[in-house]
């Protein structure tokens, strides 16, 4: 085989060029399945709403294949607890888009907000009711993708934001801290004058009796002169 291929110009060389060539493309196929293997739905596992505000709860998913419109399927789900049956309140129609599901327990509070072409599916609700609290599931298709991606958010609904953190206190803390350790600091100063001024006064005691024994002793010893 080698001896017909070198007699038709042929070289072992560019056999073996085209047969990598010809491989080229199924490696770099198997690599880029590798690194494109399954999807992620991306969601904000809890979500703290004030009751009565307009809140967005996002849903976004990554996926290998661009979105085909025909094949697309997606789903908005709202159950009490994990216990209870899910309620669907949002989907995809292929002709429509994203649409909220007629008779929904949010009725037209529920509105899409998000982006298919960025793979975006949130939503926003609005006038947000004690009762809308619950877990809210997102459901995703993207054919080829064989896998469904799933995001649940856990949604907690409060009557009143925390109340800002009272300064008073800590102020007063502070200034009383602050007074305290002034007058500890002006104590030390006035005992450290003190005890200085002592040991001046001592120091001055000391050279008056050296002086004093001092000048008998010179009287003496005129005297014996």
């Amino acid at each position: 085989v080698l001896h017909d291929a070198g007699s038709n110009g042929v070289t072992c060389g560019d056999v073996f060029k085209n047969k990598t060539k010809n491989l080229l493309p199924v490696v770099i196929h198997i690599t880029f399945l590798k690194s494109c293997s399954s999807m992620d739905v991306l969601v904000s596992s809890y979500i703290n709403a004030l009751n009565g505000t307009t809140v967005t709860i996002p849903c976004t998913f990554t996926s290998c294949y661009k979105i085909d419109r025909t094949k697309f399927a997606m789903n908005w789900t709202y159950q009490e607890t994990l216990n209870n049956t899910e309620e669907k309140f949002m989907t995809y129609d292929k002709n429509k888009g994203m649409q909220p599901v007629p008779s929904n327990r949010f009725g037209d509070r529920v509105v899409f907000s998000g982006n298919l072409e960025k793979n975006d599916l949130s939503i926003t609700l609005q006038d947000v009711q004690l009762e809308d609290e619950g877990l809210y599931n997102c459901y995703v298709r993207n054919p080829p993708d064989r896998i469904q991606g799933h995001g649940v958010i856990n949604f907690n609904v409060v009557t009143e934001l925390p109340p800002p953190r009272d300064s008073t206190i800590a102020v007063a803390i502070g200034a009383s801290v602050g007074g305290a350790l002034a007058l500890l600091i002006l104590s030390m100063v006035v005992v450290k004058c003190l005890r200085r001024h002592r040991k001046q006064e001592l120091i001055s005691e000391e050279k008056m009796e050296e002086e004093g024994k001092l000048e008998p002793e010179a009287v003496a010893e005129e005297g014996t002169k």
